[in-house]
């Protein structure tokens, strides 16, 4: 019931930028792993645009090892710390041709492997690209779910192994598309919306001091 009123309540707002990616034909694992990274502490709507501007020049690992970490540099330069991005993808581009025949295996393990390629990352693109059942947990899946009270965890580390306890498997991948629009419109970091909040008689309000 929750996650129904979450999703009624995120229609017409944009959707996560992973799954935005995805639907715009770039929803190979490679593909997924770049957007992530691209992602990290980078707003989805500065995240997006330059992820296609980079998988427009270069969608695949041996097209992305041959066009460079200097020219990836220039083109990805609006995310943070898009100079350590560039030198990040670039290697993996690189491991990816050289180890794996240019193409990434559908393995959290392997994944977590690269430099930059953490649980969030890894989960992310392995639910979207390869269908696995994982749950990605950002600043927003882990703020609201502990705000909800449905879980309680102080990091997106502790969150994760929880919710993977309680949350039924064929909402782990949803999880994430829905958590992300709603936190960064309704479950705000500050202030949130909880006069108007879908699921305000459900929700704990755990450490809400200054509702709207």
């Amino acid at each position: 019931m929750v996650l129904a009123r979450v999703r009624e309540s995120i229609r017409g707002f944009a959707d996560a930028a992973m799954f935005e990616l995805a639907e715009r034909g770039h929803a190979s694992l490679f593909e997924q792993l770049v957007g992530c990274i691209l992602s990290i502490r980078t707003r989805d709507e500065v995240t997006l645009p330059v992820a296609l501007r980079l998988l427009s020049q270069a969608r695949t690992p041996e097209a992305m090892r041959q066009l460079g970490p200097e020219r990836m540099g220039v083109l990805i330069r609006p995310v943070t710390f898009s100079e350590q991005k560039a030198g990040t993808l670039h290697a993996i581009a690189t491991r990816t041709v050289e180890e794996f025949g240019g193409e990434l295996p559908c393995d959290t393990q392997v994944l977590q492997t690269f430099k930059g390629v953490g649980p969030k990352c890894a989960h992310l693109a392995l639910g979207i690209a390869c269908g696995q059942e994982r749950i990605s947990v950002d600043i927003h899946v882990h703020r609201v779910t502990n705000r909800w009270g449905y879980v309680r965890a102080s990091t997106p580390e502790q969150t994760l192994a929880a919710l993977e306890a309680v949350l039924p498997r064929e909402h782990w991948v949803e999880l994430n598309r829905l958590l992300v629009p709603f936190g960064k419109h309704v479950c705000t970091g500050t202030q949130p919306k909880c006069s108007t909040c879908p699921v305000l008689s459900m929700c704990r309000q755990v450490g809400v001091r200054h509702p709207r």
